[in-house]
């Protein structure tokens, strides 16, 4: 296995860190970043400073849309499904940032990031549609919490790595991402609480 760093910005005073990126390309190599230029590139290592200020404060400038916006929405969802509008203004926090136009490298788009599949099984006709995409999620964080016995952490990560690798490992998969999820969307869950 071949390693290649990439760190940009190093110029006068490197007290100041930043989030690193890793990938590995088709040839094994493992390519790591504190600048992804390809989307391929996932978080490897957050800046602690960063990630500190992230999970405890929400500024509205980081998000596509009001958040606000879609409460509606989500208060009529959550009721529906009988799941924690918390948990899902959380799960759409980390997964879109509030932007119903998202779309991932891997091809889960809307606010909620549903996989083509997923929207497919949940009989979601536009998955850019922000009532459509909420519905279908709060729908299948349902199922998932139904599958889980209600554990919150296993449906999160089950939600981000899929519920095959979940059962898999009969728990939180060890992948670094996944892990990283749910310490998020539990984080963010928390602050959504406190606001509500």
């Amino acid at each position: 296995m071949v390693f290649v760093f990439l760190i940009c910005g190093v110029v006068g005073d490197y007290s100041a860190s930043a989030d690193i990126y890793r990938y590995e390309d088709d040839e094994g190599v493992v390519h790591f970043t504190d600048a992804p230029t390809d989307r391929r590139f996932k978080i490897f290592m957050r800046d602690i400073k960063k990630d500190r200020k992230l999970r405890t404060t929400f500024k509205l400038a980081r998000f596509t849309r009001n958040p606000a916006e879609f409460e509606p929405i989500i208060n009529q969802c959550a009721l529906e499904f009988g799941v924690d509008k918390s948990l899902v203004k959380a799960v759409i926090h980390a997964e879109s940032g509030y932007n119903p136009n998202a779309v991932s490298p891997k091809g889960a788009s809307g606010l909620m990031q549903l996989m083509p599949k997923t929207a497919k099984d949940l009989k979601v006709a536009n998955t850019l549609d922000p009532s459509d995409n909420i519905r279908g999620g709060v729908r299948y964080l349902r199922f998932l919490l139904d599958t889980f016995r209600g554990d919150e952490a296993l449906a999160i990560a089950a939600y981000n790595a899929g519920l095959s690798r979940v059962a898999q490992y009969n728990g939180i998969p060890p992948y670094q991402e996944t892990r990283t999820y749910v310490d998020r969307v539990l984080t963010y869950r928390k602050s959504y609480q406190a606001t509500n």
